[in-house]
């Protein structure tokens, strides 16, 4: 179910608040390009800055813009237990696919705990779950074989994988049969190679229909042309994260007139350093791949 390409969309906000009509907006024009998922209130999504009722404001508006055309699997994972399984009933509750479940950060759990902590979720919540190893914000790397332990529970079926090592991924893709899923933007046709199925993508908000061409060529064997997609969108995916996401990509959304250019502290918006950056690699990257507002070259052909 969770193949393919999803976007981890990013929250728009205005004066400090949930932008609800920018929100729409995106959601529309991600759908014109061929979004299959929707990953609200995630890491892109700042899902750790917003409150409770902006939680549910967010996940709400997507699951209803949405419905019947693409799934919904929230963020929903936190640095406590008993919040996670709270949020992902919540998530439940308002009619997502799924929830995704980031390692708990900042406390550092062992394997032991990690293992723990993704098996209370599962028994707690009958929704399917997306486990989320994302090293670089979480201090804590999820092990392939923690993640074969946790694999019998039904309700974890799929790996966002971003530790960035194509030698973890081989090897959760060797020990499970779950589905693993790119995290990580300029390793998506590698991580593909090795067995992965598809992408929760950041780079999906620009490029939606380019990304799945890229996907649907690998599965159909076309690799050169796989490979030619993967070269042409590599310098804007590096460029999305120049500085911390979700900076880069709400200042490329904000360009194109989609949303404001705004953060919730502690993130701050792209710097003057490395915004010529972005818009040169948006003002270089070819019309059919670029997917622009009102536009369907994105559109998956």
């Amino acid at each position: 179910m969770f193949e393919g390409l999803s976007v981890a969309i990013v929250t728009p906000m205005q004066e400090g608040r949930v932008d609800s009509g920018a929100l729409d907006r995106l959601i529309d024009h991600l759908l014109q390009g061929g979004v299959e998922g929707f990953l609200p209130c995630g890491t892109t999504g700042e899902g750790a800055t917003l409150t409770p009722e902006e939680r549910r404001q967010v996940i709400s508006r997507v699951v209803q813009r949405t419905r019947g055309r693409a799934w919904v699997c929230p963020g929903t994972g936190s640095n406590d237990t008993a919040t996670t399984i709270e949020n992902t009933r919540l998530a439940r509750e308002l009619g997502a696919d799924g929830a995704l479940v980031v390692t708990p950060y900042y406390n550092k759990p062992t394997q032991e705990g990690l293992s723990a902590h993704f098996e209370a979720v599962a028994r707690a919540v009958d929704l399917p779950l997306i486990v989320y190893n994302v090293p670089s914000r979480t201090s804590v790397n999820l092990l392939p074989e923690t993640v074969a332990q946790l694999a019998p529970l039904p309700q974890i079926v799929a790996v966002k994988e971003a530790a960035g090592s194509l030698d973890q991924v081989t090897e959760l893709c060797r020990g499970t049969d779950l589905c693993i899923l790119s995290g990580d933007d300029s390793l998506t046709l590698p991580m593909l190679s090795v067995g992965a199925r598809g992408v929760i993508s950041v780079l999906g908000h620009l490029t939606p229909g380019a990304i799945r061409r890229m996907i649907a060529a690998h599965q159909a064997g076309k690799h050169e042309e796989a490979r030619r997609l993967h070269q042409e969108l590599y310098p804007l995916t590096k460029a999305l994260f120049v500085e911390t996401n979700p900076a880069p990509v709400k200042f490329a959304l904000a360009r194109l007139g989609l949303i404001h250019d705004e953060l919730r502290l502690p993130l701050v918006p792209l710097s003057a350093k490395h915004a010529p950056r972005v818009e040169a690699e948006l003002d270089r990257i070819d019309t059919t791949l670029l997917h622009r507002p009102g536009s369907l070259s994105g559109a998956a052909r």
